[in-house]
């Protein structure tokens, strides 16, 4: 069978190509016979972390550029940064479908548990995503959101980075109530299956959530 449908387009909307890798390596298992291509992306042209609100407003007008430059040949587009920058203005830009990976792996993790928490990378990001978290309607769904204090290039370069993590995890399980938790950051995505065992509760790769959804409409669609 020939594959028809056109590529699911995940963009990092940050410049740090050790995080596209992330990325590419967590949508692995989503590279299915006959499913569509899936490609991640850098905005080569973005901050090497999107860790402020000025990051997030800045690399909506490049996202949506890319959106609109490769509309005619997408079958769907994954924004790859939990603030889900340019989400809705992307989504005006065609017909084509666009993913965020907050939304995303909010819908999922609610569809394993009563209550999630989100990992976030620093204190500055909470406000953001509790912000989101209300206007999506899901606080009664949120246990809480802590960070670990460290920012996108940081996670990969601290070998600290995995503990860190593990301590906030903690904490959302035991002392918010969480059953399932959301890494806050596409790049904590090599951390996933490791946590994920060690906390004994379901954890959320975001960018993975997304591009299942997008896999999933394309197939259903494609049928």
């Amino acid at each position: 069978m020939t594959n028809r449908m056109g590529p699911i387009i995940v963009i990092n909307p940050n410049s740090t190509e050790s995080v596209t890798r992330g990325m590419d390596e967590a949508v692995t298992p989503l590279r299915v016979p006959d499913g569509p291509v899936i490609e991640c992306v850098t905005l080569r042209d973005g901050p090497p972390g999107i860790e402020s609100q000025a990051d997030v407003d800045a690399v909506v007008e490049p996202i949506c550029a890319l959106v609109s430059d490769r509309q005619a040949e997408a079958g769907a587009f994954v924004i790859g940064c939990y603030s889900d920058p340019g989400l809705q203005e992307a989504r005006r830009i065609g017909n084509t479908p666009v993913f965020g990976i907050a939304e995303s792996a909010m819908l999922q993790a609610l569809a394993v548990g009563r209550t999630f928490g989100v990992i976030s990378i620093l204190e500055g990001s909470v406000a953001r995503h509790l912000r989101y978290v209300r206007a999506l309607g899901l606080e009664s769904r949120a246990a809480g959101d802590r960070a670990v204090g460290l920012g996108v290039t940081e996670l990969e370069d601290d070998p600290g980075a995995f503990a860190r993590i593990l301590a906030v995890g903690e904490a959302l399980r035991d002392e918010d109530g969480a059953d399932v938790v959301i890494l806050g950051c596409a790049g904590m995505a090599r951390h996933q299956r490791s946590l994920e065992n060690v906390l004994g509760v379901p954890v959320v790769e975001p960018t993975r959530a997304a591009t299942g959804l997008a896999l999933t409409t394309l197939l259903v669609s494609g049928s």
